[in-house]
């Protein structure tokens, strides 16, 4: 027997989420106001009736149960990208920055579930209210709606662990306090102070403050947003981007390691696998890059590695290997380079990239580390279940045995990352776009990377994309943000069952 379906929960939760957003979107109406945008009345709407839908919500659902159960959560999570979407494209559409409506909802759902892909040609005709927008939505979806929610929702008689496992479900999560909230509350500060100390850094470099904030809400959020529509090499600055790399770095690392360290506890860091893993191939991605743009400079002018210039070089070399290969590991997609420009093995490389993702229990996207950890010990583990076929091999993650459903759940996701990829290609190809670029814009969606390869790469924008397939895109955007099971659980029986 099914337990009937609390609607009312559901209208009241998103009501409380919508009052959260118009307090966030006052923020850069205030910000528009400061600077005199001629956008401010449209920030105003669009404040007013986001918190009016919000109060709605609230009134609708006033009696409603306050348990959570799983249907709910579920429903809640995926449904509030959507609404938040809904209502956050407004200030776009309704100052006619972005006119057309499918390509205001593109901007804002690739802000929200932080991608980074734009369909804006010019960034830097848009106000100083819809470019610090822009940049929070990122910040905003970067570590959950759903945990700054859990922290904020008992203020509404909401709340729960069904909320915050459906928004952290992946392989695991940190649960840092005994109570749910406290947890979530413990990352946001976490996740507040990160963004604090890289605007004061960037500012002291001599990025404006208004850029400070916006670059480093981007950075933490892994989200890629820029201000200027050459991105972080508008700046020419080595100091700068050494700075947003380092905070790329630590945006990839799980951020309840980060906590634990904080705590006075850095043993948890060093010696968990993953990170080992993440930072590991960072280092060889870097060297490889490092090494391939050596050989591409020496064979384009080998006159010019003569005394300094090779370490001129080799300097520029690093840094921009470096760069390009966190912002594409950790799926933020700032750029200081145009990687389509390098020799085709290293952009090649660049994109593979793109399946790997950072840790898990980080802002960034992709499959994650762990998963692929598992995948391959997996496939080591048989092999030697085929050589001893008697013998007990567990697959182990921090020296400790995982379970068989786990497992699992790591080829079913990967199974399920394989089929949407293909379906999203498909798709992209129906629509008129060119095969390669297709695969380029479906791993980018999935994986929350923001910019492709070819047209689409660091260099270009979606404007051009056909309007059918930015719908799609933007589906499979919000699919490999909740990290695919969330979504489609919503279309299995199992789930609607008691």
């Amino acid at each position: 027997m099914t337990r009937q379906f609390n609607i009312r929960l559901v209208v009241k939760t998103q009501g409380a989420l919508l009052i959260i957003e118009s307090l966030f979107m006052a923020v850069a109406m205030l910000v528009s106001f400061i600077y005199g945008d001629p956008d401010d009345g449209a920030f105003l709407v669009s404040t007013l009736l986001t918190l009016i839908a919000g109060l709605i919500g609230i009134l609708i659902g006033r009696k409603a149960d306050s348990r959570v159960g799983e249907r709910e959560g579920y429903v809640i999570v995926a449904l509030v990208w959507v609404v938040f979407s809904a209502f956050g494209m407004l200030p776009y559409w309704l100052s006619g920055q972005i006119p057309d409506f499918s390509d205001a909802w593109f901007e804002t759902m690739s802000g929200f579930t932080t991608t980074g892909a734009t369909i804006l040609n010019d960034i830097e005709s848009l106000s100083h209210g819809a470019l610090f927008w822009r940049a929070m939505t990122q910040w905003i979806g970067g570590l959950g709606i759903i945990v700054l929610s859990v922290a904020l929702l008992p203020m509404f008689g909401l709340g729960g662990m069904q909320l915050y496992a459906a928004e952290m479900n992946g392989i695991s999560y940190e649960k840092l306090s005994p109570r749910i909230a406290d947890t979530a509350k413990s990352l946001w500060i976490t996740y507040i102070l990160l963004t604090v100390i890289e605007v004061g850094l960037l500012w002291v470099e001599g990025m404006p403050l208004f850029d400070s904030v916006c670059h480093s809400f981007s950075t933490v959020a892994t989200g890629g947003f820029s201000t200027k529509n050459l991105s972080i090499a508008y700046y020419a600055s080595p100091l700068i981007e050494y700075t947003i790399a380092l905070f790329m770095l630590l945006a990839g690392i799980n951020f309840g390691l980060i906590i634990l360290t904080f705590r006075g506890k850095p043993g948890r860091l060093w010696h968990d696998e993953e990170t080992k893993w993440y930072l590991s191939a960072v280092g060889v991605v870097t060297g490889v890059l490092t090494v391939g743009l050596m050989v591409q400079w020496y064979q384009l002018d080998p006159m010019s590695w003569a005394g300094s210039e090779f370490f001129r070089h080799l300097e520029v070399s690093f840094r921009e290997g470096l760069f390009t290969t966190l912002a594409t590991m950790t799926s933020t997609g700032f750029c200081i380079t145009d990687y389509m420009t390098w020799a085709p093995f290293l952009w090649v490389v660049v994109f593979f990239l793109m399946f790997t993702g950072a840790s898990s229990g980080s802002t960034s996207g992709g499959m994650k580390w762990v998963r692929l950890m598992i995948f391959v010990k997996s496939g080591f583990a048989e092999f030697k279940r085929r050589i001893h076929p008697n013998a007990v091999v567990p697959v182990k993650l921090n020296d400790k045995p995982i379970s068989q459903q786990t497992t699992n759940n790591v080829m079913a996701f990967m199974q399920f990352y394989l089929m949407i990829l293909i379906a999203s290609v498909l798709i992209f190809c129906g629509t008129g776009v060119d095969f390669d670029e297709s695969i380029g814009a479906a791993v980018s969606a999935l994986g929350n990377i923001g910019p492709s390869i070819g047209q689409y790469g660091p260099a270009g924008t979606y404007a051009l994309f056909p309007t059918t397939a930015k719908w799609v895109m933007t589906l499979v955007m919000l699919i490999g943000r909740l990290e695919i099971f969330t979504v489609l659980l919503l279309f299995t029986k199992a789930l609607w069952k008691k």
